[in-house]
């Protein structure tokens, strides 16, 4: 029996596991037989107990037996928090801290490009994996970190853009829910608010998020005219398949909401002391704080543009612009996973200083900061 070459969703709703044909293809021979067993208890796991028959050439696959004895010894000992980091400089903090603890026999495993890092912070089991950047790396890291592990919630941190003119560098916000305003519908030119878009009459597509005009920022000077062909972009939810929905059954998210319980212990976090100089001659303004704010927002785009930010508070209301954390959090929603995340404010977003972006200076600060946060957050969750 041949496994199939043709590549399966990105978010895959069969059983999971999001990408089940590539993890099957252990050894390529004549048979290949995979079993999964799905657990549940208040959260989503997936156990992958494959059995492997191979009578032919012998070729490695993606999965070897050896990972799947790794992966059956860790979740053993579970469950864990997963604890998922974009980047390296993000990441650093934490394992430099003294207050991780990397297990003695199995610190870490290598899957998918992937190294998930096992050991405990104040005690409490966890897993941490870097994403890479991007809503595609955040979704692939988070979507294999829940089907492979025993985890009981995600906690997502790093650093942000602030589009909130009511905070500075070096804050942690706290969002109570998050979107990813990078799916979008771009109308046609000569089209207004009014129009039916595209594949809308089939539900691909609604008007009922809102839209940008991008005609509204067009700089004309001297009296000329100005026609800008880009007319309208409007923000669309994402397509979701929950494991407990029916497969391939689409469903819809536009703004998702952290776990309302995490959510209670985090406006617990205030007045923790935070990292306010980045020596002896930079310093910010004020002492950071812990803020919980009301939204934020994600998309595969770095924002460096003051117009953009303007236009997202305005329209969204959201403080910190990252490229992760609705992924993240779509991922934890469609596992049904208790799901937070913090984000340290590295810079402006376009807002600031005309000559370069903030981040350049005050990024390891931010960082730091959002790591300290994360670990009083796990403190207060089991206190």
């Amino acid at each position: 029996m041949r496994m199939s070459s043709k590549p399966p969703p990105l978010f895959s709703s069969l059983i999971l596991i999001p990408s089940f044909q590539t993890l099957c293809q252990l050894k390529v021979g004549r048979m290949v037989v995979c079993s999964a067993k799905v657990f549940s208890w208040g959260f989503v796991m997936v156990m992958m107990m494959m059995m492997v028959v191979v009578f032919s050439n012998g070729v490695e696959g993606v999965v070897t037996e050896e990972a799947i004895r790794e992966i059956r010894k860790i979740n053993k000992e579970g469950p864990y928090l997963g604890l998922v980091v974009p980047n390296s400089f993000e990441l650093g903090p934490l394992l430099e801290s003294p207050v991780f603890v990397p297990h003695q026999h199995l610190p870490f495993m290598d899957f998918s490009g992937r190294r998930f890092r096992i050991g405990k912070l104040k005690n409490e089991k966890v897993i941490v994996v870097m994403t890479g950047l991007g809503m595609l790396n955040a979704g692939l890291a988070t979507e294999l970190l829940l089907s492979l592990f025993k985890v009981k919630g995600v906690l997502h941190f790093g650093i942000a853009g602030n589009a909130n003119p009511n905070l500075q560098i070096g804050d942690v916000v706290i969002p109570q829910h998050w979107a990813h305003t990078g799916l979008w519908n771009w109308q046609r030119y000569g089209d207004g608010a009014k129009d039916e878009l595209a594949f809308e009459a089939n539900g691909d597509y609604t008007r009922q998020i809102g839209y940008i005009n991008i005609s509204k920022y067009s700089n004309v000077t001297n009296g000329g005219l100005s026609t800008n062909l880009l007319n309208n972009i409007w923000y669309q939810p994402e397509e979701i398949f929950p494991v407990d929905g029916e497969p391939e059954i689409r469903q819809h998210a536009f703004w998702v909401p952290v776990e309302n319980h995490y959510f209670e212990v985090a406006k617990n976090i205030k007045g923790l002391k935070l990292e306010s100089c980045v020596n002896f001659s930079t310093c910010l303004p004020r002492k950071p704080m812990v803020v919980t704010v009301e939204k934020g927002c994600s998309a595969s785009v770095l924002v460096d543009n003051a117009a953009y930010r303007s236009f997202l508070h305005s329209k969204f209301n959201v403080t910190p612009i990252d490229m992760e954390s609705a992924s993240v959090a779509l991922v934890s929603h469609k596992h049904r996973i208790p799901f937070i995340a913090f984000r340290a404010l590295s810079d402006l977003a376009g807002g600031g200083s005309s000559s370069s972006n903030e981040a350049a200076i005050f990024g390891s600060l931010a960082a730091q900061n959002a790591v300290q946060v994360l670990v009083r957050f796990i403190a207060l969750l089991f206190a």
